[in-house]
């Protein structure tokens, strides 16, 4: 018997199994590009009843693939039977803005979901759970799980800012003509939002300081700095409403994608670089504790962990200030609500 088959295997617990986003994920992770391809996983699929029908039709064709590392697929629509023994959880399912909703009542309805989830999570989930919340407002909904798992280590959540950090890359290598896999260093600072700020300061193009070659290209410093204000940061920021307005709906696969290089760089380690995740703040770079923000992270495969001690211009801290406050609103609007 090969080593994947004697591993004990891995539960993996996505929600909102059935939306666009869920199923490009699942052949994926039954496909060891999230974990890796000597690790066996179980899958548990957790939709809303009316859901259900489209996770069982998932869960039908990832049974007809036939995946060696497959060892199991559960749909259900009860949260403890879903993140029972769960070592990790992919919290996608939620509650989209509809036309004239007021922000109070998104987050209101997302409460509503991840309260009750992050309660599945601590009351039956394995000791050893990781949680990513992929589901938006994504920074606060990772808040509102966690404190309702008390006893889960806050630090086990974070919310997907892998997607923001994946399109700042490639904007930076369409930019500089470069391979997205020369680009080093780039950082998402603050809330999954339009007030994220993606950082090149400390970035690098095939090495060489990400400014200076911008610069290079665009005729000056000054022109390479007014790109960054008034191109790169909004285009970023908003690429996911441009997605939304070409194709008609929102991003799936990159968001599958996304959230499958965040629990793999977590859980396997990223190397001599860093990546941007949404992780609990003690306090770094002035970012109010207990706030779940953007930062340059890193793991040894045991969890990211802040890169800290980056130098930050009065740019960059009037930024990251604006997004910060705006999760600070999020967090005193929940609590207001009795979601904290």
């Amino acid at each position: 018997m090969d080593a994947a088959r004697r591993q004990e295997p891995t539960t993996v617990t996505v929600t909102g199994a059935g939306g666009q986003i869920g199923y490009a994920l699942l052949f994926r992770i039954a496909a060891g590009a999230m974990l890796g391809p000597d690790r066996p996983v179980r899958l548990r699929l957790l939709e809303i009843p009316q859901g259900v029908k489209a996770a069982e039709g998932a869960a039908l064709e990832l049974q007809d693939c036939a995946f060696d590392l497959l060892a199991g697929v559960e749909v259900t629509d009860d949260a403890r039977t879903a993140f029972n023994g769960a070592n990790i959880a992919m919290l996608v399912g939620a509650r989209p803005r509809s036309a004239g909703m007021e922000r109070a009542d998104l987050l209101a309805a997302n409460a509503g979901i991840f309260g009750p989830q992050g309660a599945a999570i601590g009351a039956v989930a394995a000791d050893d759970v990781r949680v990513l919340v992929v589901g938006n407002p994504a920074n606060t909904n990772a808040l509102i799980a966690a404190a309702s798992a008390p006893d889960v280590p806050a630090d086990r959540f974070a919310a997907l800012t892998r997607l923001d950090h994946d399109r700042a890359t490639a904007q930076l290598a369409q930019a500089t003509d470069a391979a997205a896999s020369g680009i080093r260093g780039v950082t998402i600072w603050g809330n999954h939002s339009a007030s994220q700020f993606p950082d090149v300061d400390h970035a690098t193009v095939a090495g060489r300081a990400a400014r200076d070659v911008l610069a290079e290209r665009l005729g000056g410093a000054d022109a390479a700095a007014k790109w960054l204000d008034e191109v790169y940061v909004p285009r970023v920021a908003g690429r996911g409403a441009e997605i939304i307005s070409v194709r008609g709906s929102s991003s799936a696969a990159s968001a599958a994608n996304a959230a499958i290089a965040h629990i793999r760089d977590s859980v396997l380690g990223t190397g001599d670089g860093w990546t941007s995740a949404a992780v609990l703040s003690r306090g770094e770079y002035g970012v109010q504790e207990g706030l779940y923000s953007s930062f340059p992270v890193t793991s040894d495969g045991s969890g990211y962990r802040i890169v800290e001690g980056l130098d930050l211009d009065e740019r960059a801290r009037r930024r990251i200030d604006a997004s910060v406050a705006e999760l600070v609103a999020e967090r005193d609007a929940v609590r207001a609500l009795g979601a904290l």
